[in-house]
């Protein structure tokens, strides 16, 4: 196995683990958006540019999920308390 297969392996692996601990707390979604990015790194450099877009698309959405969930959106009442909104 060639460094640069090792590479992709560890990526794509750290990038399915982070993605299956996503839900226990938010740290594990930034660690899935950066895996995601070193996963497109390894594409770009192993000649698969579609699949380097692909997983840098995945690190954009991730990214944004992990802002969401670390920067919840705030509004004001009337009296002007502050409070979250309510979900639907």
């Amino acid at each position: 196995m060639s460094a640069l297969n090792l590479f992709g392996l560890i990526a794509v692996t750290l990038m399915m683990l982070f993605y299956w601990l996503e839900d226990r707390r938010a740290v594990f979604t930034l660690l899935f958006a950066v895996a995601c990015l070193v996963s497109s790194a390894y594409g770009w450099l192993a000649g698969t540019w579609p699949f380097g877009i692909v997983e840098l698309v995945w690190a954009g959405v991730a990214f944004a999920r992990w802002y969401r969930r670390t920067h919840p959106i705030r509004t004001t009442t009337e009296d002007g308390e502050r409070r979250l909104p309510s979900r639907p």
